[in-house]
């Protein structure tokens, strides 16, 4: 029986242990279908390593089935390449589905040094995939879809409140836009940008900025008939994470092809404000706030002063007025570019210090 409180009714109270997760999915595409069948039974074809939630994954494609009793069939597992112990859901299907089906993951699964992988000894039987609509021009594609348990912690809950006959999702969305993007099925628009090209939704982009829906249906229109936009002054990884953002209001995992996160974070707040989106500017001036460095500072703060990133400029301004920080950067080529593009900027930043100063020698003196 529930303790008694002061006014006669039951104190109660109550809690949820929850697991906060990581998502992702691979795309493995067999190209040379018929050619991979030489493989024989037990021997597979592997792709390249990928991360989710940390850890570096693989998938295995055995073309002939994993063991005897498959040989029928064509096999797919996945394999965690590091040995700690890390519990994970997966959920293979064909990539053509994913659009049509909901993403349902399978039983939550230890992958580790006792059992490095688990997959689909039966996925499908290679005469029904030789029949299927999956199989086109020699060619079909596999989607897994990843959840890894990072961590359980306990949150409290109101017990109060009233029982939850039905269990509502969270929105997913995001994630159906996304697989959108990645097809490229129904586009109406193609970007070319540096020497790549990106197929996207007019709907979707001028939804998302105001700026896009005035090139793309307003009198401004830029594409010319054959669907063609033109977008200069910005590297193509840049755009294709505009575009990501866009489809999915959030941002793509850093990858190191050029760009480290700082950099892309500047490249990308200037593209946010080209393209007036509002939510992404805020991201990136957050993710610079928390990069300042000896190296970065200067030219942040000339890119915060120029596009009036309030927020940023007195991040900056709060790194550099430590006098160790700014002799420091004072050696830098990014300090001689802020004297020479921004000098009342300057101006601005010794007042500061100066002001910083006296302060801390007041403090001193009492």
């Amino acid at each position: 029986m529930a303790p008694i409180s002061a006014d006669g009714k039951p104190s109660c109270s109550a809690s949820a242990i929850i697991a906060d997760t990581a998502r992702g999915y691979h795309i493995l595409r067999i190209d040379g279908y018929s050619r991979t069948k030489g493989k024989p039974t037990g021997e597979c074809l592997k792709s390249i390593l990928f991360t989710v939630g940390g850890k570096r994954w693989y998938i295995s494609y055995f073309p002939n089935g994993k063991t005897s009793e498959a040989k029928e069939y064509i096999s797919v597992f996945l394999y965690l390449e590091e040995e700690d112990e890390t519990m994970a859901q997966f959920q293979f299907r064909f990539a053509d589905e994913v659009a049509v089906t909901p993403i349902s993951l399978g039983e939550l699964c230890s992958f580790g040094v006792n059992v490095k992988g688990w997959g689909h000894v039966k996925f499908i039987k290679r005469e029904d995939l030789e029949k299927s609509k999956h199989l086109k021009d020699d060619s079909f594609t596999v989607r897994c879809d990843i959840a890894v348990v990072s961590e359980f912690h306990t949150k409290e809950i109101d017990e109060a409140a009233s029982p939850a006959f039905v269990l509502v999702p969270p929105s997913d969305l995001h994630q159906h836009l996304g697989d959108f993007l990645h097809t490229e099925r129904g586009t109406d628009v193609v970007f070319e940008v540096g020497n790549e090209t990106f197929a996207a939704r007019r709907c979707v982009l001028a939804a998302r900025s105001p700026v896009f829906n005035a090139e793309l249906f307003g009198t401004m229109k830029e594409s010319n008939t054959a669907g063609v936009v033109r977008i200069d002054d910005m590297e193509a990884q840049v755009f294709k994470a505009l575009l990501y953002f866009m489809y999915t209001d959030s941002l793509p995992k850093t990858e190191k092809e050029g760009f480290e996160e700082d950099v892309m974070s500047q490249h990308l707040l200037v593209a946010a404000d080209r393209y007036n989106l509002e939510r992404l500017k805020l991201i990136c001036e957050d993710k610079l706030c928390k990069h300042i460095t000896v190296g970065t500072v200067a030219t942040t703060l000339v890119l915060a002063e120029q596009h009036n990133y309030q927020g940023l400029k007195e991040a900056c301004i709060e790194f550099l007025i430590s006098p160790d920080a700014l002799e420091a950067v004072m050696e830098t080529d990014g300090f001689e570019h802020l004297t020479k593009s921004c000098p009342a900027l300057v101006k601005e930043l010794l007042s500061k210090l100066a002001t910083s100063c006296s302060c801390k020698r007041r403090k001193l003196s009492t």
